[in-house]
């Protein structure tokens, strides 16, 4: 397994641009329906921007899944919420030829370390559809446990769709 992470910059949007259009059709099942605009690289350099504005400002962190130096998908830390409640969501993708090789899972481990050590968070939230069992896996893998369901969580693929939730507690 020779899977790692490392911090996304707005250089990488040439990169990150060629992955999503590459991979368009495997993450449509799971993802908001996407403009054509998000898929080209202008607009993953603006996206890439705002996430390092928010990494400065200790509200995001994002990473991209490398495979052998290969770019093979992205991790994220969203909504940052600090004070007592010092928690964030977490999200990620891996490309479809990635896939079933560890990548996601090991991932999710180093950014909850992350998480937990760097960037001084107490929780970690992540959420599913209902039918995606092999991201369930990963956050089972990665220590993360079941804690709910969420109706009409996202609206995803054009629907509102019900999540599994999981979490991860610093402390766990």
């Amino acid at each position: 397994m020779t899977g790692t992470i490392r911090p996304i910059v707005p250089g990488d949007a040439k990169v990150l641009s060629a992955l999503y259009t590459a991979q368009r059709d495997f993450l449509a099942p799971f993802e908001p329906v996407r403009a054509e605009s998000f898929f080209t690289e202008v607009t993953q350099r603006v996206r890439l921007t705002e996430i390092a504005e928010r990494r400065r400002m200790g509200a995001g962190f994002s990473w991209l899944i490398l495979d052998g130096g290969v770019v093979a998908g992205m991790i994220s830390l969203s909504n940052v919420i600090r004070g007592p409640f010092q928690s964030a969501n977490l999200g990620y993708f891996v490309a479809r030829e990635h896939n079933g090789r560890g990548l996601a899972t090991t991932a999710v481990q180093l950014v909850v370390a992350e998480a937990f050590s760097a960037v001084g968070l107490h929780r970690v939230e992540a959420g599913t559809l209902l039918d995606n069992h092999g991201s369930q896996r990963v956050l089972a893998k990665a220590g993360f446990e079941q804690f709910g369901l969420a109706r009409r969580y996202l609206h995803i693929g054009g629907a509102w769709r019900d999540h599994v939730l999981f979490q991860r507690l610093s402390d766990s």
